[in-house]
């Protein structure tokens, strides 16, 4: 799964592949980079720090890597991690998001980040491509995701591509409750 990303030239392709349990500290390393840029700016410090802690760990993405209910995909430029996105295939846990989602069966995009030195260069792009075509293989009708109603950059990202808001959910960081939108794309 290579997808070439070329707005700028040769220093700007990136390379879209499944995750192997051997990124699984590379993986850690940009979750825990980017992780922040997607919380409320008044969200404290301690609680992101937390939150990537319990869940964001080299120990925690080769849990990810390896469950079969799960996609994990790395962006790749000049062999370098730069961002990566993670799938979880089934009905959804949540139950504000069960209720609103309409297309079935349906696929989670959990997570899809990149590092700033890559915002605005296509590997998002490139990411989410992938992210579709792994759930469209596994037989998804639909993708949704929750991203926090502060997070215009994202709205922005998600509607421009396709993604409809369908209602929202909360999400815990430390703890704190945020409050999501819930985005849907029909596949």
């Amino acid at each position: 799964m290579t997808t070439g990303v070329d707005p700028a030239g040769p220093a700007s392709r990136c390379h879209v592949r499944p995750a192997s349990a051997e990124d699984a500290g590379a993986l850690a390393a940009v979750a825990a980079a980017t992780f922040a840029l997607a919380c409320p700016p008044d969200t404290e410090p301690a609680s992101v720090e937390a939150f990537v802690a319990e869940h964001l760990t080299e120990e925690r993405f080769r849990e990810y890597v390896a469950d079969p209910a799960r996609a994990v995909l790395v962006a790749e430029q000049a062999g370098a991690v730069v961002g990566y996105a993670m799938l979880v295939h089934g009905e959804p846990y949540d139950a504000d998001v069960r209720a609103v989602v309409r297309h079935r069966p349906t696929t989670e995009l959990s997570k899809i980040y990149v590092l700033p030195e890559g915002h605005g260069s296509g590997v998002a792009r490139a990411l989410l491509a992938a992210a579709v075509d792994a759930a469209r293989e596994v037989g998804a009708a639909g993708m949704w995701l929750g991203t926090n109603q502060a997070n215009r950059r994202a709205h922005r990202f998600y509607e421009k591509s396709g993604f409809v808001q369908v209602g929202t959910k909360r999400f815990l960081v430390g703890n704190r409750w945020e409050d999501d939108f819930v985005y849907e794309l029909r596949l």
